[in-house]
C-alpha cells in the first residue's frame, strides 16, 4: 500500500545505480570542498545535505542519502529521506507523545469517574482538546513541509545534478 506525499511529513526515495558505493561516497565527499550552496557530510554510508546556516529557517529540511551496496558486483542503491532539522523532528515527537499520554490519562481517569458516577466533565473536555491539540501538531508539521518545499526541491537538484555531473544516470 502506497502513500501520497499528502500524508506523509517526511518523504522517501529509492533508486539503484550501476555504480559501486563507494565511489558514489567519494563523489558526494569531494562536493564539500568544491561547492558552498550547501553543506554536505558523510558518516559510513549515509551522506547528510543540508541548507547553509545563513539561509535556514525554522522548517528547512536535510535530505539523508543511505547509500548501500547491492549483491550485483558494481551497483548500489540510494535510499533518500528529506525530514526537518533533527532538532525540530525530536521536538515534534516530545510534543506528540506528550499529547498521547495525556490522552489516555484523562481518558482513562474520565472513564474511572464516569463509572464512578461522579462528575468527568473536565477530563473529558481535557481528552477531546489532546485531540484538537494532536490535529494542530499534524497541520503545523504539513504547514512546516509546505514551507520547505523549495529547499527540498533544491536539495533534490543538487543530489542529482552531482550525480549526473559524474556520468551516473538517476532513473526512478
Amino acid at each position: 500500500m502506497s502513500l501520497s506525499n499528502e500524508i506523509v511529513l517526511r518523504p522517501r526515495f529509492k533508486f539503484d545505480v550501476k555504480q559501486d558505493n563507494q565511489t558514489l561516497l567519494k563523489i558526494f565527499e569531494d562536493t564539500k570542498n568544491t561547492q558552498s550552496d550547501f553543506i554536505v557530510s558523510r558518516i559510513d554510508d549515509h551522506v547528510f545535505i543540508k541548507i547553509p546556516k545563513v539561509k535556514q529557517h525554522f522548517w528547512s529540511p536535510q535530505l539523508h542519502l543511505e547509500i548501500s551496496e547491492n549483491d550485483t558486483k558494481g551497483t548500489c542503491t540510494i535510499r533518500g529521506l528529506f525530514g526537518p532539522n533533527p532538532t525540530v523532528w525530536t521536538m515534534f515527537m516530545f510534543f506528540h507523545f506528550i499529547v498521547a499520554c495525556l490522552f489516555f490519562g484523562f481518558g482513562v481517569w474520565a472513564y474511572s469517574n464516569w463509572t464512578l458516577d461522579t462528575n468527568y466533565s473536565l477530563q473529558l473536555f481535557v481528552t477531546l482538546f489532546m485531540v484538537l491539540i494532536w490535529f494542530a501538531l499534524y497541520f503545523g508539521g504539513s504547514i512546516g513541509k509546505k514551507t520547505g518545499t523549495g529547499q527540498m526541491h533544491e536539495l533534490h537538484g543538487f543530489m542529482r545534478d552531482t550525480l549526473r555531473s559524474n556520468g551516473i544516470h538517476t532513473e526512478y
